[in-house]
């Protein structure tokens, strides 16, 4: 399991997806349900990064009904987040904020903190994510509509909503703040990436190219991984 953690984390699904196959084959055999439904959800995470999500999804509820069956509450926030991110490959950020919100809750509950900041990150890149799809929802809007909208705005003032930028920068400053307390270079390395990101639609460059380079320049070894690449291919289109 641990084994297929890893391959997992960097990147590797296929190697990941051989060790889960045999952790599930062997969960089976020997009549072990918490291992079972913690390789049938990592299983679901895998077929999600390669692309077949519906399927995955499937994959992750079932494990996570199965854990949930037994009480067991072991990795249940990393398998909530993993649903939650493939409810936004679906475009269906609403529902992934919510359960994002359960993963979040859980990490409260049961205190497994050693991925939190991944939590975070993902809770920001499902916000700005929500925010670009309410935008193009509301250009599909008709123009009678929109004359009702603004009429309606007029006679019933609304407070002012937060902005999604705002809240997403948040999340990641949080996830980087959580990840350097836990000297965890790699959530930091993530957090950094997906903040640099939202500075570079801003127009602040300079100052993603340095925070993310800073991070990056930690690392002497994994530049295979994908996670390094994509840092790398990021500075170097903010050096640009």
């Amino acid at each position: 399991m641990r084994t297929g953690l890893l391959h997992f984390f960097r990147g590797e699904v296929q190697t990941c997806q051989e060790q889960v196959e045999d952790l599930i084959a062997l969960a089976t055999d020997q009549e072990f349900p918490d291992w079972l439904g913690l390789g049938t959800a990592l299983r679901g995470a895998g077929l999600v990064e390669q692309g077949r999500v519906e399927a995955g999804m499937a994959q992750l509820q079932q494990g996570l009904a199965g854990m949930q069956a037994l009480g067991q509450e072991i990795g249940r926030p990393s398998y909530l987040a993993w649903l939650a991110e493939a409810y936004g490959k679906q475009e269906q950020t609403e529902e992934g904020l919510r359960v994002m919100a359960e993963a979040l809750a859980a990490v409260d509950r049961i205190g497994e903190r050693y991925d939190e900041a991944e939590l975070y990150r993902l809770k920001g890149e499902l916000t700005l994510q929500s925010s670009v799809q309410g935008l193009a929802s509301s250009v599909k809007i008709s123009p009678r509509s929109k004359v009702t909208s603004h009429r309606s705005k007029k006679t019933n003032p609304q407070l002012p909503t937060p902005n999604p930028q705002d809240e997403a920068e948040a999340c990641f400053l949080k996830a980087i703040d959580i990840a350097h307390k836990q000297q965890a270079k790699s959530w930091e390395l993530r957090a950094t990436t997906s903040l640099a990101r939202l500075w570079q639609q801003q127009g602040k460059e300079k100052k993603a190219h340095k925070m993310l380079s800073e991070v990056y320049n930690w690392f002497i070894e994994g530049f295979d991984t994908k996670d390094l690449q994509e840092a790398k291919a990021l500075i170097e289109s903010l050096n640009s």
